[in-house]
């Protein structure tokens, strides 16, 4: 192609674009969504993909429309997405009313991270993980990818190298004593043990990482996947953690990052994904007149250097809008397409679980728009239902977090 893109000038365009901004007004607006065909399309499921030579962006956008009784937790089981993914994907919606037949955006393209291709990867600003099972002889590359939550405020997921050093099903919590202090402090004591059963935090499966008190989990409370609601803990949707469980075996590498904005391939064309920072990095970090953190040129020394070297144009205007944004919707910034015509062009399916899906539509217990609040912000609720102890359990006597 003899399209290309100087990193010079591409950094120099980006920094006038987004340093000359003075007031919130000057910020671009998004273009209005097309109104979604009467005959929607199956749902696509999300969870498991091919990775083609060439490529490391996987999934498609789908969108559909919420139905009368919907939350956006519910929307976001369904399509098996965090609850944060789909409300930063739709911004402006009521993530309790969103409305009858109100157009919802699934983030089901997924950009993956830049780690290399094996075991888990995890991206805790994407609050995502990437499980790369080992391909046999001439067999394609597959990736298994499942939302999760991670640490909240002041008990954040560490990052770096380890793995997985033991599996349990059915597992039983002993909460270390920094958690039962936490609880204790708010009104809520924790019993020394809790058993395996419907009230156990761990669900029904746990695998330990290397780093002590760390676990990759299922959980009891569903609603809080998505999120930043853990202790630190990995946290999966009781179906996705049931099929990790099997897939994952002990010693499997397991690496943590925190890549805010990541940048891939997919049929030729440059996509990228932003993903808002974590409330300690807006700490760190002096905000633009916008209200968040100015543009790191280092995040655009690999995107411009992929682009000059497939000789491609990047559309600066794009990259701008999805940085401002930061919504995590997955976005082509080399066919001259806005993100608005990039949706209109998205699969329009029917608002239902997916053929394949991990999930399999089953209810549990409903949730107080108080125990959700509390999830969300990380906060705890006064004294929850007494848990049993369980006493002389050779298998607590472990200390793990959740």
């Amino acid at each position: 192609m003899s399209r290309y893109i100087s990193l010079v000038a591409a950094l120099l365009n980006l920094s006038v674009l987004l340093f000359g901004c003075k007031t919130n007004s000057s910020l671009p607006v998004a273009e209005p969504q097309p109104v979604m065909p009467q005959s929607p399309q199956d749902p696509l499921a999300t969870h498991l993909f091919k990775i083609r030579d060439g490529d490391n962006v996987i999934g498609e956008i789908q969108v559909t429309r919420a139905m009368k009784e919907d939350t956006l937790s519910d929307i976001a089981r369904r399509f098996n997405l965090g609850y944060d993914e789909l409300v930063r994907a739709n911004p402006g919606v009521d993530p309790w009313i969103p409305g009858e037949g109100r157009q919802i955006i699934l983030p089901t393209q997924f950009v993956l991270p830049d780690a290399p291709h094996e075991g888990l990867v995890v991206n805790l600003a994407a609050l995502r993980v990437f499980y790369f099972p080992k391909p046999k002889p001439g067999e394609v590359q597959t990736v298994i990818t499942h939302p999760i939550g991670i640490g909240k405020v002041g008990w954040t997921t560490p990052e770096g190298v380890t793995k997985v050093v033991s599996k349990r099903k059915d597992p039983v919590w002993t909460p270390p004593a920094s958690v039962r202090k936490e609880h204790a402090e708010h009104g809520d004591p924790l019993p020394r043990v809790v058993p395996a059963g419907p009230d156990n935090p761990l669900g029904a499966f746990a695998m330990n990482l290397g780093w002590p008190g760390y676990l990759i989990h299922g959980t009891n409370k569903p609603y809080g996947v998505g999120m930043r609601s853990s202790h630190g803990c990995l946290r999966f949707y009781p179906e996705d953690i049931a099929l990790l469980y099997s897939e994952i075996a002990i010693g499997t590498k397991v690496q943590v990052v925190n890549q805010r904005v990541v940048s891939g391939w997919h049929d030729g064309k440059l996509y990228v994904q932003v993903m808002p920072p974590a409330e300690e990095e807006l700490g760190q970090q002096k905000t633009s007149p916008a209200g968040r953190p100015p543009v790191n040129e280092a995040m655009f020394v690999t995107l411009s250097r992929q682009a000059e070297q497939a000789g491609v144009k990047v559309e600066v205007d794009q990259v701008r809008l999805l940085i401002q944004q930061q919504t995590g919707v997955t976005t082509p910034v080399s066919t001259g397409q806005t993100q608005a015509q990039y949706l209109a062009g998205a699969r329009r399916v029917e608002n239902r679980v997916p053929a394949g899906a991990t999930w399999n539509g089953s209810k549990e217990l409903l949730v107080s728009a108080e125990e959700f609040s509390a999830m969300r912000d990380g906060t705890i609720l006064p004294r929850q239902p007494e848990v049993k102890p369980v006493t002389g359990s050779k298998s607590a006597t472990k200390k793990q977090g959740t």
